[in-house]
């Protein structure tokens, strides 16, 4: 059998790398507005949340929502020709 799931965008991360991009991309403070647990408040560190966080299901849900919401979010399309197609015809037309 194998463990391939391509649908699953947590697949192959583990619960640090999770909490450590969300704490690099948002902060403990920004996190800790954005999901009120107390170990993301007072006296925050990646051990002691992580401790929580495997212990407490409805927790853990909530900060992987954050994270795939992030994930989409960073996936922006490129500025270049292939992501606008008609941006050269648009171009010609406005000279």
């Amino acid at each position: 059998m194998t463990d391939k799931q391509p649908n699953n965008p947590l697949h192959g991360i583990t619960l640090e790398q999770l909490l450590t991009q969300l704490v690099d991309h948002y902060g403990w403070e920004s996190l800790g507005e954005r999901i009120n647990i107390n170990c993301f408040k007072s006296d925050p560190s990646i051990k002691s949340s992580l401790k929580f966080l495997r212990k407490t299901l409805w927790a853990r849900e909530k900060v992987e929502r954050l994270y795939i919401v992030m994930q989409s979010k960073s996936v922006t399309p490129s500025a270049s020709p292939a992501a606008d197609p008609w941006g050269r015809v648009r171009s010609k037309l406005s000279d």
